[in-house]
């Protein structure tokens, strides 16, 4: 995936040099970066941390980017967001949704909130980036004085445990909390597809397909994680930019928009 996913941000960055006034790149990454995907990984991750080459295409991305840019009047930033919270349809990396669902299906079942994945990820630290929290740290990057050409972790600004965390989500949902269990979502959401098309029925909910809203998948990648995946955000703060979050309240805002809009009871 590496050499197409240089070749396109270079064709992108390199025709809109030359035809019309550029003025800066704000290049969205993430953990893969420090080679979060791959497995453990030097937490909290810093910036100054080297790249993992060859590995994902993001350090290749950045270090062409910088070296195009030299000399140039244009500038850029480099983006690492945690897991991203947001309650837009249409997302494949929606974790918020995914679990919103799951317990939607525990409630109309009446069984408590399993978490979904091993001991190991039942203590491990994770940390988290709200949509809008991304949205204002992005537009501040493009156009603060000391943000050029530099790259930021941008997460809430807490941490957290799931451990911590999961009983706080079932206690919203109303729900009991139970011991982890080892499940996918892939696999649930195939299985209780005739269950959550009858509560599309019910309550009247915009999608009438599980499968539709998601398919699982990532929700089982961030559950299978048996290592602390966080970064340190605090290059960002002392650079100016001062907006924070807290996750619970992210991932309760993020429900409560859900539900709202119709995607769960």
């Amino acid at each position: 995936m590496v050499e197409p996913n240089v070749t396109m941000l270079r064709n992108l960055v390199s025709n809109i040099e030359r035809v019309a006034p550029l003025e800066n790149v704000s290049l969205m990454q993430g953990y893969m970066v420090y080679g979060a995907h791959l497995g453990p990984f030097k937490t909290p991750a810093r910036e100054s941390y080297p790249g993992v080459p060859g590995a994902e295409f993001n350090a290749a991305q950045l270090s062409w980017l910088s070296a195009f840019q030299q000399h140039k009047s244009w500038r850029w930033q480099a983006l690492r967001p945690g897991i991203v919270g947001s309650a837009a349809p249409g997302n494949a990396m929606n974790l918020a949704l995914s679990i919103a669902l799951y317990a939607s299906l525990c409630k109309a079942e009446g069984l408590p909130l399993r978490f979904p994945g091993s001991a190991q990820n039942w203590s491990s630290i994770v940390d988290y980036t709200d949509g809008a929290l991304l949205a204002e740290a992005t537009l501040w990057a493009a156009t603060a004085s000391t943000a050029r050409n530099e790259a930021y972790n941008v997460n809430n600004g807490d941490i957290w445990r799931w451990s911590e965390l999961w009983p706080l989500i079932a206690r919203w949902f109303e729900l009991e909390c139970a011991p982890p269990v080892s499940l996918t979502f892939k696999q649930l959401f195939a299985d209780y597809r005739v269950t959550w098309r009858t509560l599309a029925e019910q309550h009247k909910l915009q999608e009438a397909d599980i499968r539709q809203l998601s398919d699982g998948q990532f929700a089982d990648f961030v559950f299978s994680w048996d290592y602390d995946m966080f970064g340190d955000g605090s290059k960002l703060r002392r650079a100016g930019f001062t907006q924070s979050c807290a996750t619970d309240e992210m991932f309760f805002s993020l429900f409560s928009q859900l539900r709202a809009a119709r995607i769960i009871p």
